[in-house]
């Protein structure tokens, strides 16, 4: 049989593999929280309270996801939402003191997830990557 479209060869494909392989070093480095969640408290950390919405754009997360993330978060005591004083019908999530010190005591290891994930990669293959990456999203 020819074709011209072999699976291995496809970005998507490729794309998935990688992810899946960075999810497992995360998962391996980072075990007491998802990458979602890991996200929203790097957000909040960087930029303080936000709107459950618009850390759910900021996170690439959809509002069904950010809103299941925001509630495990709450549930572990790591965020608090507060209704936004100028419209009532938005949540505003807040980083916890607990959140904030879970998040610290992550980063290093989260850092560490990055390199090992770019570890086949030499230095100006890594750059080129993230660059290429970016200019894609």
């Amino acid at each position: 049989m020819d074709t011209r479209y072999i699976l291995d060869e496809q970005v998507g494909f490729l794309l998935r593999r990688v992810t899946q392989r960075h999810l497992s070093i995360f998962s391996g480095a980072i075990p007491e929280m998802t990458t979602t969640q890991f996200a929203a408290l790097a957000k909040l950390t960087e930029l303080g309270p936000l709107s459950q919405n618009h850390l759910g754009r900021l996170t690439a997360m959809d509002g069904a996801t950010i809103k299941g993330v925001v509630d495990r978060l709450v549930r572990q005591g790591m965020v608090v939402t507060s209704p936004d004083p100028d419209d009532r019908r938005r949540l505003t999530v807040s980083l916890t003191e607990q959140g904030r010190a879970a998040y610290l005591a992550a980063e290093p290891r989260a850092v560490g997830v990055t390199e090992a994930t770019l570890d086949p990669l030499t230095e100006r293959e890594r750059a080129q990557l993230v660059a290429l990456l970016a200019k894609m999203v």
